[in-house]
């Protein structure tokens, strides 16, 4: 059996990712369609290395006899139709972060949380979570089975891609512009992106914290233990994919490096790479349209009780955004989600 799919957004980054990684994982679908606002109707998007399909206009759009959404539209977008695709009998799968925090709504990462896939039918959608936390939360996974994480302390270093095509061209303009002595003008962040980093990611919140920094607070409550506390300082940094975390995690428990090097190489949806010599550890260039979290630079924590501290990288686009979509599409095929529905 094949499915309709529908990629909501799909003349953005994340929406090309999407159809891109359908292709590459052959995904079971009979039919793809492309859909975006009304002003990018009618382009072309690539679907896989031959196809090309015409984007239709979202706002027109008739989801009745769709059975998947891979909705990357922008949070107010998918506010208003990711309901009215979820009423006519769509599954949606929503990368934005209006749904992640209502409590009706599983909030998956396959690899730690695919448990939760089962209370989808109330509402018909499922919350992708935010590209930060999946990543710290695929590698915390194992570690947490074997010693229960209590407190986590990490700060990111996120790629322009995860504020979209015009935050990657603004990085591209401003580091041409500084060789041609062309003044870099500020617009899609708040300060200068080449060869800089910004502290300040999403909207100020009054305790002096950014959303993106409560985000992988909440998030990770919700995904992997309520009971985990989350200090965040997020930042962005002039790359154009891949987002890295620096991670310090304090255990209830005595975990040893061996203990957490066993279970992370065991771990699905981790690699491994830490060599203690010179290059012997990932970065964001060159782990770029790569699935897995790359996790390095393991050692321990004196500075607290049964603690560690790691550093993982891993393609924003993908793992942070289109591919966990797709793997949890795969999932939904793979319970039966879709038979169940028809019978």
């Amino acid at each position: 059996m094949g499915y309709r799919v529908a990629v909501v957004g799909a003349t953005g980054a994340v929406g090309r990712e999407m159809l891109k990684t359908l292709a590459e994982r052959d995904f079971p679908a009979d039919e793809v369609i492309a859909l975006a606002s009304g002003r990018s109707a009618g382009q072309e998007v690539s679907f896989g290395e031959k196809a090309v399909l015409k984007v239709q206009n979202l706002e027109k759009f008739d989801f009745a006899g769709v059975d998947i959404g891979l909705f990357s539209p922008g949070a107010s977008v998918s506010a208003v139709h990711a309901p009215r695709a979820a009423a006519a009998g769509c599954v949606v799968i929503d990368n934005t972060s209006h749904f992640r925090m209502e409590p009706d709504i599983p909030l998956v990462v396959p690899e730690v949380n695919r448990h939760a896939l089962r209370g989808f039918r109330k509402r018909n959608i499922i919350a992708n979570p935010n590209c930060s936390t999946i990543q710290m939360v695929v590698a915390l996974k194992p570690l947490h089975d074997i010693a229960r994480v209590r407190r986590v302390v990490v700060a990111t270093y996120q790629s322009v891609s995860g504020a979209g095509k015009e935050a990657m061209d603004e990085l591209w303009s401003q580091t041409r512009g500084v060789f041609v002595n062309d003044s870099p003008r500020p617009e899609q962040f708040t300060k200068q992106i080449a060869f800089n980093v910004i502290p300040h990611i999403d909207r100020f919140l009054e305790d002096g914290s950014t959303k993106e920094e409560w985000k992988m607070a909440v998030e990770t409550r919700k995904i992997l233990d309520p009971d985990i506390a989350v200090m965040a300082t997020c930042v962005r940094v002039p790359v154009f994919i891949g987002h890295a975390e620096a991670v310090h995690v304090e255990f209830e428990r005595p975990i040893t490096e061996q203990q957490a090097w066993e279970a992370l190489r065991a771990a699905p949806g981790v690699t491994v790479l830490d060599r203690r010599d010179d290059g012997g550890y990932a970065t964001p260039v060159e782990i770029a349209g790569e699935d897995p979290v790359y996790v390095s630079r393991l050692r321990k924590d004196p500075t607290v009780p049964h603690g560690l501290a790691f550093w993982c990288v891993a393609d924003n686009l993908r793992k942070g955004a289109a591919l966990n979509a797709v793997q949890i599409a795969e999932e939904l095929v793979r319970q039966g989600a879709f038979e169940r529905q028809a019978a």
